[in-house]
């Protein structure tokens, strides 16, 4: 037995899990693709691009305490390792620079986080167009930003990347912003909530005065998007609707976002049960309070198993390292309650914002499904909606039979950007629940690899050595 547990992720989640997992005296792995522990959120915590610290913000720079107890938790940590299966019986295999290795465990933590929701306008497939977490992804790693940008979508992580742009002395074109007037009522009615959350509130206000305060142009109420241009160069305009009126920008970069949601794929394809939350609409892991899943051997944590940010993440981690030292007879129940006591109300405070935050910014359907025949929702394999309606048309019930009608989700994405729109796309057409339609079956390998990667798991020198040379 290579370690008691395996976690896959070094975000918020799987940080803390490895440091309470330590402490617990559990033997971990922890594996990443990442070169440097930190997730998305925490990205390039421990040796930050930027120079100047108040462009990305406290927020950021709060997980390098968590990064600092990781690194000295004594935990084996492989990086640059993408896990590509978990099998029932909890024996998991990665790749890392062209090689495969395989370790066991006596149980699994997911901890692999979220992805930004698929937003498939009219031309998002141009070049320039890309997701609002890439622009900040390319500020954590190599400081780079794009002049001129136009930020597209709503959302908490789209104004915040904004705000960040501001104080790099970044230039922003123009702030499009999809999130409807009704979602302002409807969220009044988690007011509740939001005031226990009046911390966050007052972050998001403040970041609505600076952006507002930079002369920014703040379009609201947009309804209609497109990124105009050719493959060749890229998009040069873009094209909005806004309380009736259509407008043009030009800009060479255009920036989309309408929220995250949990990453399921490797999940899915290792077993474990996902339902439809119609909340947050996206699929979740089917989980009991301890983050344990249909696998006996596998938990999830971190905004994989239900979307609640960073710190929600990190709590979360701990939480399901209490259950599997328990699990593995490192504790007894009364002492595992005793400890997590005080993160589990700390759990429920931070979750308590999360029905506000999903109501009022809940993207609107044309933003989810698109409407026009010709736009790509299936990037790896271009199918279009057209496509797909035809498929439905000749009796295509669900997002599995589609493949066989289109290939859609069946390129290297794994369905990864494609997968939401699909589900409800193909509920829409059968008139049926999103539950019903259900989403793609997944299989191992859920990330592309070549069979000289498969290769190196038959010469367990290569592998040994492979291994070795990765870890950190």
């Amino acid at each position: 037995m290579d370690a008691d547990l395996a976690i896959v992720g070094a975000g918020p989640a799987g940080m803390a899990a490895a440091v309470q997992a330590r402490q617990l005296g559990l033997s971990v792995v922890l594996l990443d693709e990442q070169p440097r522990a930190g997730g998305q959120i925490y990205r390039n915590i421990e040796r930050p691009a930027l120079r100047d610290r108040a462009i990305l913000g406290p927020d950021y720079y709060a997980g390098a305490q968590l990064a600092e107890a990781f690194r000295d938790s004594g935990c084996r940590h492989i990086s640059g390792a993408t896990v590509w299966q978990i099998t029932p019986e909890g024996q998991l295999f990665y790749s890392s620079e062209g090689a495969s290795a395989s370790l066991n465990c006596r149980h699994v933590l997911i901890a692999s986080g979220a992805q930004e929701r698929p937003m498939p306008i009219p031309g998002w497939t141009l070049p320039g167009v890309m997701t609002a977490g890439a622009a900040q992804i390319l500020l954590k790693n190599p400081g780079l930003a794009a002049q001129d940008a136009v930020f597209a979508g709503s959302g908490p992580l789209l104004y915040l990347i904004v705000w960040q742009y501001l104080q790099a002395g970044i230039r922003v074109k123009a702030v499009l912003d999809t999130m409807p007037a009704g979602n302002y009522r409807s969220a009044l009615r988690q007011l509740g909530g939001a005031l226990r959350g009046r911390h966050y509130l007052i972050k998001g206000l403040k970041l609505f005065r600076e952006i507002k305060r930079a002369g920014i142009p703040f379009i609201r109420g947009v309804t209609e998007l497109e990124a105009l241009g050719d493959s060749g160069s890229g998009v040069s305009q873009v094209r909005y609707r806004a309380k009736g009126r259509q407008a043009l920008i030009d800009t060479r970069q255009l920036f989309l976002h309408q929220g995250v949601v949990p990453n399921v794929n490797l999940a899915m394809a290792s077993g474990c049960e996902h339902r439809w939350n119609d909340r947050q609409l996206c699929w979740t892991p089917k989980l009991d309070p301890w983050g344990q899943s249909s696998q006996s051997h596998i938990s999830i944590a971190g905004d994989g198993s239900g979307i609640g940010g960073a710190v929600a993440a990190a709590l979360r981690g701990r939480l399901a390292v209490q259950q599997i030292a328990c699990l593995l007879g490192r504790q007894t129940a009364a002492q595992r309650d005793a400890s997590s006591r005080q993160w589990r109300r700390q759990l429920q405070r931070e979750l308590a914002f999360r029905p506000f935050l999903d109501t009022l910014y809940r993207p609107t359907e044309p933003f989810r499904k698109p409407v026009r025949e010709e736009v790509m929702v299936c990037r790896c394999e271009e199918v279009t909606l057209g496509d797909i309606r035809a498929a439905a048309a000749q009796g295509c019930m669900g997002p599995n039979q589609l493949k066989s009608f289109t290939r859609c989700g069946m390129g290297p994405c794994q369905g990864r950007q494609c997968g939401l729109t699909v589900s409800e796309l193909m509920a829409e057409l059968n008139q049926q629940p999103v539950e019903d339609s259900g989403y793609y079956r997944l299989r191992a390998p859920v990330k592309p690899l070549n069979l000289g990667e498969l290769a190196t798991l038959a010469d367990p020198a290569a592998t040994i050595d492979q291994e070795t040379a990765n870890e950190h």
